[in-house]
């Protein structure tokens, strides 16, 4: 790692640098970030609000997979590791109860990115069972891979994973509904100390990186990409931003569990907005932007193929407002659609994964509501 002396720019603004070895894995340069989320994980930096921060970050399987995997490799990985984040950077000033305004600059893509299906993960990992792997050259603002023919998609790169540390008081609580949660037979990832960055105490008790909570994390939203502000309640003393996870493109859902993949350098300029958070009593992350995320013909598909879904399942049990079975049967529907395109059904659920938006259509016609998936035919060249 290689974290450069403060520098003043021409506005007045310092810059910081953040710099990895991306041939080594987070364990290697533990001094460059952590994969869980604790308040006591020593920052890497301290910035002051309006100073420009630039973060190069690894990918969320850092690095196990590369040009040269095959799709068995998928089944292989080690989820412990996700996700190496870069960071924490302490905001000077930056308190419990206040905004921090994150002005996210540009995220520079790498050159290589995958998207791969593991086994037991993923929106329909009762379905698809076995590894897969998408292996994409990125270049020109675009990506392609002869493992999806025809495929060419355009990026508008973004963090899938962003966000604060919580406090003490609140990673406490959020431990302690997500054990109930997974006492009641959920899908929960709890503290695992095997592989986690820091180790130690730390370690033991941290929040995995895999779920989003109050002070945002794996958001994964795709318009958190350059020009997006985004607005993150603080509950831990200098905010403890950091940052990973890239994603070059994705669809609104990333359902089988991965979008494109990559490395990136990510670049912000943060301003602590004081005691906005508690004036405005909000707990969750806001974002905005004054521009589209990308030309509008891709931004609002002029071409496109939707299925629906609704709260029926397969077999005819009527269930009442279910939104997740209603997004289940209409992306099953696209994966059908698809492979009447010529796709198998595991690049089927891959290209869903990276470019199918999931929109709800209705949630007021009791007892179904609706879902569609949205295919933008423009990907395919």
């Amino acid at each position: 790692m290689a974290v450069t002396a403060p520098t003043r720019s021409l506005a007045t603004a310092r810059r910081h640098e953040v710099r990895i070895d991306a041939s080594k894995p987070l364990k290697a340069e533990p001094n460059t970030g952590h994969n869980r989320w604790h308040p006591d994980i020593p920052p890497i930096l301290r910035a002051d609000p309006g100073d420009e921060v630039i973060l190069e970050t690894r990918d969320a399987l850092d690095g196990q997979l590369t040009p040269d995997s095959k799709s068995s490799d998928a089944g292989s990985v080690n989820l412990n590791v996700v996700h190496p984040l870069t960071g924490p950077v302490y905001v000077n000033g930056a308190e419990p109860g206040d905004l921090l305004e994150v002005k996210i600059l540009e995220v520079e893509p790498a050159p290589w990115g995958f998207t791969c299906q593991i086994p037991g993960f993923g929106f329909l990992r009762d379905v698809f069972s076995e590894p897969f792997l998408v292996r994409w050259r990125i270049a020109d603002g675009f990506a392609d891979s002869p493992d999806l023919p025809r495929v060419r998609i355009k990026g508008a790169p973004f963090p899938g994973t962003i966000g604060l540390a919580p406090s003490r008081t609140l990673m406490q609580a959020i431990g302690k509904r997500e054990k109930e949660l997974l006492d009641r037979g959920g899908f929960v990832l709890p503290p695992e100390p095997a592989d986690a960055i820091p180790g130690g105490t730390i370690g033991g008790e941290a929040l995995r990186t895999v779920p989003p909570r109050e002070t945002a994390g794996n958001v994964d939203i795709k318009q958190l990409c350059a020009g997006t502000t985004m607005l993150i309640p603080i509950h831990a003393e200098g905010a403890l931003f950091s940052v990973g996870d890239a994603h070059f493109a994705q669809g609104d859902g990333e359902i089988c569990g991965t979008a494109i993949e990559m490395r990136s350098v990510f670049h912000a300029q943060f301003f602590v907005r004081k005691g906005e958070a508690s004036k405005r009593g909000q707990n969750d992350v806001a974002y905005y932007r004054d521009t589209y995320v990308q030309v509008p013909e891709l931004a609002v598909p002029r071409r496109f193929y939707a299925t629906t879904g609704m709260s029926i399942e397969k077999g005819g049990l009527n269930q009442s407002e279910n939104a997740t079975l209603a997004a289940r049967n209409a992306m099953l529907n696209m994966i059908d659609h698809l492979t009447e395109r010529g796709y198998s059904r595991q690049q089927a659920y891959a290209i869903c994964s990276v470019a199918v938006d999931l929109k709800i259509s209705e949630l007021v016609d009791v007892p179904n509501f609706v879902v569609s998936a949205v295919l933008p035919l423009d990907i395919f060249v």
